[in-house]
């Protein structure tokens, strides 16, 4: 996963990584905002969700210490990262700067 990583985060088109679990409440509120969000933007934003479970390695790469975590990159470089549930607008006032 990890070299499949670096190549998907290396895209000029900004790339909006959830790391989540299964077991994890604020998680599945998260889905349908990204999903609501994908549909908004379209191919202006990649989103990517990562199971720190099945993934423990790039969990931790990253320190990922919490569920939900979003992390965003551009040109594989991390411009910005939030823990916990944000909603639609907030996460467009996000990416919007790096569209």
């Amino acid at each position: 996963m990890t070299s499949n990583f670096k190549s998907i985060i290396a895209s000029d088109t900004p790339v909006l990584i959830d790391f989540y679990a299964d077991w994890c409440g604020p998680c599945k509120m998260l889905a349908p905002i990204l999903k609501s969000l994908k549909d908004d933007l379209g191919d202006a934003v990649k989103i990517v969700k990562i199971d720190v479970d099945k993934n423990q390695n790039l969990a931790a790469k990253y320190s990922v210490r919490g569920v939900p975590t979003m992390i965003l990159f551009k040109n594989g470089q991390q411009v910005w990262r939030q823990s916990g549930v944000l909603q639609k607008n907030d996460l467009i006032d996000v990416i919007k700067p790096h569209m």
